[in-house]
C-alpha cells in the first residue's frame, strides 16, 4: 500500500487548506510486465488502470486551480510572468514530479492519471501548466527513457521537487518540424564533448537549470543516426539565453533562443551513454507529450465551453438570454460533443499507453484532434461572445490568443496528420 501525501495551498490573506489530499491508488490493478521503451513507470510499478483511485489529487486540483490559478490569470497575462508565490504552491502539490517515479522523489503518476489531473489544469492560462509541465515532460522523459542509473539519481529528484527546471533543446532556427536537420554540433574532445549551435522557442529558457540538448556527433550524411543527447548544466561557460520572444499568446510561459557556444561539457553528460540514439528518444518523448498537450487541451476546451454558456445565459436580447437561441444552443452542442470525444480519445491512448501498446498513431491522433478542438471551440465561443468577445476585459479574447499555439507546439497539425497517415499506411502493409 503506497504511502499518503498531503497538499495545502496557502493563499495570500488566509489560506484553503486541502486537507487529506490522499495519493493511494490502492485500486489499481496490477497488469503484466510490458516493455521500457513504451512505457514509464507507474506508481506502485506496472499498473493496468481500472478506476484509478487519483479522485482526491484531481479534486484538490480542481479547486486550485478555480480558486487560485483563474483569478491569478490577469495578473500573468500583463506582467508576462508567474508569481512566485504561485510557484511555490505547484511545488507543494508535487506538480513538478508528476511523471517522476515515486523512488526519485516523484508523484509517480501513469500515463492516465497524469492526464487526468491535466484536464484539471488545463482549465487554467496554459502558461501556468507550461511551468512546470514542460520541465517533468518533455524536459525530463529522455532522463527517464534512456538516463543511466547515474543520470537519473543526479536530476530527477531535484526535478521533481521543482529545485530546477528542465527544458528541451530540439528546434533549430532552421530545424522545425524537420527536426532530424538539426545542426548543432557536440564534438568529441578527449574526455569531454564541446556543443556548439542555437536552439530556438526553448520553453523556460530563462528559468532552466538543466538543458536537455539534441546535436550532431556524426557528420548530416548519418541522417537520424547521427543524432545524440546532452544534459548540459546551466553553469556550464559557453551557454547563452537570449531575448525573450514576444509571443501572440501564452504570456507568463517564457521562452528564448538558447546558444552554445564552444560548451564543454564531461563525456558523461551523454544521455545513456550512448552516442546516435538521441532522434530516437526525442520521438518517444513526444508520443507522451502529445497524449499530455491533447489533456491539456481538453481541459481548455472545458474552459471554453464554460465561458460560453455563462454568456449565453447572462447575456440578453430581444428579451431573453441568447442561450434560448437554436443557433446559440447549436454552437454549445458542438462544443460540447467535440470535448467529449477530445477527452474520450485521450483516456483511450493512455490507457494504451499504460498497456504498454505502441501508441504514436494513438498519441498523433489526441494531439490533432483535441488542439483542433480547441480552436473551433474558441473561435465559435468569441462568436457567441459578439462584440465583448473582442475585448481584453473578457476572458475569452485571452483564450482565444492562448489556444492558437496548440495546434504548432509538440508537432504541427500537419506532421500530426503525416504521422497519423504513416503509422496507418504501415499498419495495413503488414
Amino acid at each position: 500500500m503506497l504511502p499518503d501525501k498531503q497538499a495545502r495551498v496557502r493563499l495570500e490573506g488566509g489560506s484553503v487548506r486541502l486537507r487529506s489530499v490522499s495519493l493511494r491508488q490502492d485500486r489499481l490493478v496490477r497488469g503484466s510486465p510490458h516493455d521500457r521503451a513504451t512505457s514509464l513507470p507507474c506508481r506502485g510499478g506496472r499498473v493496468r488502470v481500472e478506476g484509478q483511485d487519483v479522485g482526491d489529487l484531481t479534486t484538490a486540483v480542481r479547486r486550485f486551480v478555480r480558486e487560485v490559478l483563474v483569478p491569478a490569470e490577469p495578473a500573468v497575462e500583463e506582467n508576462d510572468a508567474i508569481p512566485a508565490a504561485i510557484v511555490e504552491q505547484l511545488r507543494s502539490f508535487g506538480l513538478f514530479g508528476m511523471t517522476i517515479p515515486e523512488a526519485y522523489g516523484g508523484l509517480g503518476l501513469c500515463m492516465l492519471a497524469e492526464a487526468r489531473v491535466a484536464f484539471e489544469i488545463g482549465y487554467a492560462a496554459p502558461a501556468f501548466r507550461s511551468y512546470f509541465g514542460t520541465s517533468n515532460g518533455v524536459g525530463t522523459l529522455g532522463i527517464l527513457l534512456d538516463g543511466t542509473d547515474e543520470q537519473k539519481r543526479r536530476y530527477l529528484p531535484r526535478i521533481a521537487k521543482g529545485a530546477i527546471m528542465a527544458a528541451f533543446c530540439l528546434t533549430e532556427p532552421d530545424a522545425g518540424s524537420d527536426a532530424a536537420a538539426i545542426t548543432t554540433r557536440a564534438r568529441r574532445d578527449g574526455d569531454d564533448y564541446v556543443i556548439s549551435g542555437t536552439k530556438r522557442f526553448v520553453t523556460n529558457a530563462p528559468q532552466a537549470g538543466l538543458f536537455t540538448v539534441f546535436a550532431r556527433t556524426a557528420d548530416k550524411d548519418a541522417g537520424i543516426a547521427g543524432i545524440s543527447t546532452f544534459l548540459v548544466d546551466r553553469e556550464r561557460a559557453g551557454i547563452e539565453i537570449g531575448p525573450l520572444d514576444r509571443k501572440m499568446g501564452f504570456r507568463g510561459s517564457q521562452s528564448a533562443d538558447v546558444r552554445f557556444d564552444e560548451c564543454r561539457v564531461p563525456a558523461a553528460t551523454l544521455l545513456g551513454g550512448k552516442e546516435g540514439v538521441g532522434f530516437k528518444t526525442a520521438m518517444r518523448c513526444l508520443d507522451h507529450a502529445r497524449i499530455h498537450m491533447a489533456a491539456i487541451s481538453v481541459g481548455l476546451c472545458t474552459r471554453l465551453i464554460d465561458e460560453g454558456v455563462r454568456h449565453a445565459l447572462g447575456r440578453k436580447q430581444f428579451g431573453r438570454a441568447i442561450a434560448q437561441f437554436q443557433l446559440i444552443q447549436a454552437m454549445l452542442a458542438d462544443s460540447e460533443a467535440e470535448c467529449f470525444a477530445a477527452r474520450a480519445m485521450v483516456e483511450a491512448a493512455a490507457r494504451a499507453k499504460d498497456q504498454g501498446e505502441p501508441v504514436t498513431k494513438q498519441a498523433a491522433c489526441c494531439k490533432y484532434f483535441a488542439t483542433e478542438a480547441a480552436g473551433r471551440i474558441a473561435d465559435r465561443v468569441l462568436q457567441l461572445h459578439g462584440g465583448y468577445g473582442y475585448l481584453k476585459d473578457f476572458p475569452i479574447e485571452r483564450l482565444y490568443r492562448d489556444v492558437r499555439l496548440l495546434r504548432l507546439y509538440e508537432g504541427t497539425s500537419q506532421i500530426q496528420q503525416l504521422v497519423i497517415a504513416r503509422e496507418l499506411l504501415a499498419e495495413k502493409a503488414r
